[in-house]
C-alpha cells in the first residue's frame, strides 16, 4: 500500500469528529447493525468474547442484540471518550438487577492482544483517516481463528447530494468512501485471511430540505480537505435548502437520498512460519501455532 488512509480525509478534521461526534446511536447505524447481526446466523463459531467497536455510535440497540445471541460469552467495549464510556454506565445501570446480575462481564477501554474471538465494528471504517492501521488494532484484538464483523459507507453514498454540488460548483460535499474492493485488500494486507465483501443500497427519503441536512449532521462530517473551510452566511443556507429542495427532489415529493452500505467478514488465521536457515516468530504468534496444533510449515 502506497498510501496509509483514503487520499480525501483530512486527519484533522477526523479526529475533531471523533471528538464531537453525538452521543448517540443514528438510526441508520443501528438498521446497518440489525442487518449485519442478522448475517451471524450464518456463523457457526460461538465467541467466548467478543468487542463492540464504539458501540455508542456504532448502535447500542444492535449491541443488545449481540448480547442476546451469546447471552455467555464475556464482553469488550471499546470506547475512548468520556461522555461515551459514561453512556456505556448508564445503558448498563439502567437495566432491570436481574439483567446486572445474570450478566457476564464487561470490559471497557483497550482490548488485550487476541482476546476476543469476534470483533464487532459497525459503521465506524470510512470515519478513520488510519484506515490500515485501525485494522491492525482490530487483528491484534482477535484470537486466532476469531472473526471480524464490519460495516461502513461505500463510494455510491450521498452521489445525488455531490451531482448538485458539481453543478452549482461547490467544494464536495463528503469525503469520497473507499471502494469493497479496497478494503478486503487492506484486509489481506493486515493479515486475515477469507475476507467477504458485499454491498447494498439504501435509499432514505425526508419530507423537507432541513430534516434532511439535520440527519446528514447526525451521521458524520464533511472530512474532504477540499472542502469550504470558512464561514458560510444565511444566504447561503438558504439557497442550499432550496437547491436540495429543487435537485433531490421526487415524483411523490419526498427528497432521497442514496447510502451505499459495504459490509465485511473475515478470519484472523493461524500464523504461518516458513523455515529457513534462520527463522523469527513472535512468542504470541509460537502460542497460537503450539494450541492449534499447526507447525506452520508449508
Amino acid at each position: 500500500m502506497t498510501d496509509q488512509r483514503p487520499p480525501t480525509i483530512d486527519p484533522i478534521a477526523a479526529a475533531h469528529w471523533q471528538r464531537v461526534a453525538p452521543v448517540r446511536s443514528p438510526w441508520l447505524h443501528e438498521e446497518v447493525a440489525r442487518r449485519m447481526e442478522d448475517r451471524l446466523q450464518w456463523i457457526r463459531l460461538q465467541p467466548r468474547a467478543w468487542a463492540d467497536w464504539e458501540p455508542v455510535r456504532g448502535g447500542l440497540a444492535a449491541h443488545a442484540l449481540l448480547e442476546r445471541r451469546y447471552p455467555q460469552a464475556e464482553r469488550f467495549v471499546a470506547e475512548t471518550r468520556p461522555a461515551h464510556v459514561d453512556q456505556i454506565v448508564r445503558e448498563q445501570a439502567a437495566r432491570p438487577w436481574w439483567r446486572r446480575w445474570r450478566a457476564p462481564a464487561v470490559h471497557q477501554g483497550p482490548i488485550p492482544a487476541g482476546a476476543v474471538q469476534m470483533l464487532w465494528a459497525n459503521m465506524a471504517l470510512h470515519l478513520s483517516a488510519q484506515p490500515e492501521a485501525l485494522i491492525g488494532e482490530w487483528h491484534r484484538a482477535l484470537a486466532v481463528e476469531g472473526f471480524l464483523m464490519f460495516s461502513c459507507l461505500g463510494p455510491d453514498t450521498l452521489r445525488e447530494l455531490r451531482a448538485l454540488y458539481r453543478e452549482v460548483g461547490w467544494p464536495p460535499p463528503g469525503h469520497d468512501f473507499t471502494d469493497m474492493h479496497d478494503w478486503g485488500d487492506m484486509l489481506v494486507h493486515a493479515g486475515f485471511a477469507e475476507p467477504v465483501m458485499d454491498m447494498e443500497r439504501i435509499t432514505l427519503t425526508w419530507d423537507t430540505p432541513q430534516r434532511l441536512l439535520d440527519e446528514l449532521q447526525d451521521l458524520g462530517s464533511n472530512l474532504h480537505p477540499q472542502r469550504f473551510q470558512g464561514l458560510r452566511g444565511r444566504g447561503w443556507k438558504t439557497r442550499l435548502l432550496d437547491e436540495i429542495g429543487r435537485a433531490l427532489r421526487q415524483p411523490d415529493g419526498r427528497l432521497a437520498l442514496t447510502f451505499e452500505i459495504i459490509y465485511g467478514h473475515a478470519v484472523k488465521p493461524t500464523p504461518k512460519v516458513r523455515v529457513s536457515e534462520r527463522s523469527a516468530v513472535t512468542l504470541d504468534d509460537m502460542r497460537a501455532m503450539l494450541q492449534s496444533g499447526k507447525t506452520g510449515r508449508d
